[in-house]
């Protein structure tokens, strides 16, 4: 189980249980100026950037167990690289995870894993842990029983492309790493995973993390293989429609209409303009103004951009404008929400 940023045996400044520690550390999977794809949704995957919050291995012996609390704007996941263990997701059956089990639980939800029905568990910030690096613990915890190890990590996707598709992951993702019918990829670097876990060796702490955050982005692309093609997968998988997103998404900031993104989807304008809305159930340019904005959004924690200069990158010409709309959407200035550090509201 993941502990938290530093030695500490209590909840640290900074984490509430419902927001991000202090120390991260993004991993850009990809250079998000990529070239024009023939594929809408594989471009769109380009653009995912992750932020490893922590990582965690746990060194446990039953009886035992841990409560993890609801994580907001996180994914947390784990690798069974020895042992077995139960996990328990609020809203969902327990399950049982084996040695070589992946699972990813997207919305940050919170759950418990422990070595059986029957063992108490404690709360996650009550559990003493030995840091190993800035983002890296390990935890040897429980009653001196059968073992298990599990390696655990809390991440965030940052980029708007990535809330867009988190919002759609259920719950619950698992992946049996052992099994056949996984890709060989994957399943080779869960192996791995595994053994670096098994005896940690001079840096070996970093080679897990980043393994470990390239097999989250494998398990979401092994789920899209079979996911429900509605509303925004469906869209980018659109022959016409997902070409004008890949468009938005490209150039967020070139001075688009109806009649240009029609155009990019040898489509006519009503016809465009009807399809666009009963796929993703909004308009072309509300969801050109959403996209622009939360990627401005993203921009002012993340820089220290002049807003006059960001408001022309986003397709605005004026900064009043800009600003006006911005404040709109998230009920924060922008300006205040630099200064402030102040986290909007989602938009509804």
């Amino acid at each position: 189980m993941p502990a938290r940023p530093g030695n500490l045996s209590r909840r640290p400044d900074g984490w509430t249980g419902g927001g991000v520690p202090w120390h991260t550390e993004r991993v850009t999977i990809a250079d998000p100026q990529v070239p024009p794809a023939a594929d809408p949704l594989g471009e769109t995957l380009h653009l995912l950037r992750l932020t490893g919050i922590l990582y965690c291995r746990a060194e446990l012996t039953a009886p035992w167990g841990v409560d993890m609390p609801y994580l907001e704007g996180c994914m947390t996941f784990q690798v069974v690289t020895a042992g077995r263990c139960l996990l328990e997701v609020e809203g969902s059956e327990p399950v049982v995870l084996e040695q070589g089990s992946l699972t990813l639980i997207p919305h940050g939800t919170a759950h418990r894993i422990r070595s059986g029905p029957d063992a108490a568990s404690q709360p996650l910030f009550e559990i003493p842990v030995e840091r190993v690096s800035e983002r890296y613990e390990i935890m040897r915890h429980g009653g001196g029983g059968a073992f298990s190890h599990v390696t655990y990590g809390v991440v965030r996707f940052d980029h708007v492309a990535a809330h867009r598709l988190m919002s759609l992951l259920p719950r619950l993702l698992r992946i049996n790493a052992w099994d056949d019918d996984v890709d060989g990829w994957l399943q080779s670097t869960l192996r791995f995973i595994f053994r670096e876990a098994s005896a940690l060796r001079p840096g070996g702490e970093t080679v897990i993390t980043r393994l470990a955050d390239v097999v989250i982005i494998q398990a979401i692309r092994s789920w899209l293989n079979s996911a429900p093609n509605e509303g925004w997968l469906a869209a980018l998988r659109d022959e016409q429609v997902g070409k004008a997103l890949a468009a938005i998404h490209r150039a967020p900031g070139r001075a688009w209409t109806v009649a240009t993104l029609a155009r990019e989807a040898g489509m006519s304008r009503s016809a465009f303009s009807a399809r666009f809305t009963d796929l993703l159930g909004e308009s072309a340019m509300h969801y050109l103004t959403a996209w622009r904005l939360q990627l401005a959004r993203a921009r002012i924690q993340e820089t220290a951009e002049p807003l006059s200069v960001l408001a022309s990158h986003v397709g605005y010409e004026s900064q009043a404008a800009f600003c006006k709309a911005f404040k709109r959407m998230f009920g924060v200035a922008p300006g205040s929400l630099r200064k402030a550090g102040v986290t909007p509201r989602r938009p509804l």
